[in-house]
């Protein structure tokens, strides 16, 4: 015999006694097996739907918390930037001043 015949003849045969095995150490129906499989995949979906859901919350949860925070920290920083401006301002304000007298001194 060829070795691809030797390779097939020994697939079935494998096959074949895998079958035999898996049919005489079946520990339920093949029907019960069945039923038992789709109650543990709806089971499973089921508890990955609400994982998702649960997860889902939680970043949502968590960026509005966030987005709360970074609101409050821009307040701050509009805030610092509106005091130290008039700071600047009035900085300026003082400097023209003296440039005004020591122009009119110079006028004289």
């Amino acid at each position: 015999m060829s070795k691809n015949t030797n390779t097939a003849l020994g697939l079935l045969l494998g096959g074949a006694i895998g079958t035999a095995v898996g049919i005489l150490f079946a520990p339920d129906k093949g029907s019960n097996t069945r039923k038992k499989l789709k109650e543990d995949a709806v089971a499973t979906k089921d508890k990955l739907t609400d994982s998702a859901l649960h997860m889902k919350d939680q970043v949502t949860s968590t960026l509005t918390s966030k987005k709360h925070t970074l609101d409050t920290q821009l307040e701050s920083i509009v805030s610092d930037v509106s005091y130290k401006a008039d700071d600047v301002i009035t900085t300026l304000e003082n400097k023209l001043k003296e440039l005004k007298l020591k122009n009119k001194k110079l006028q004289k």
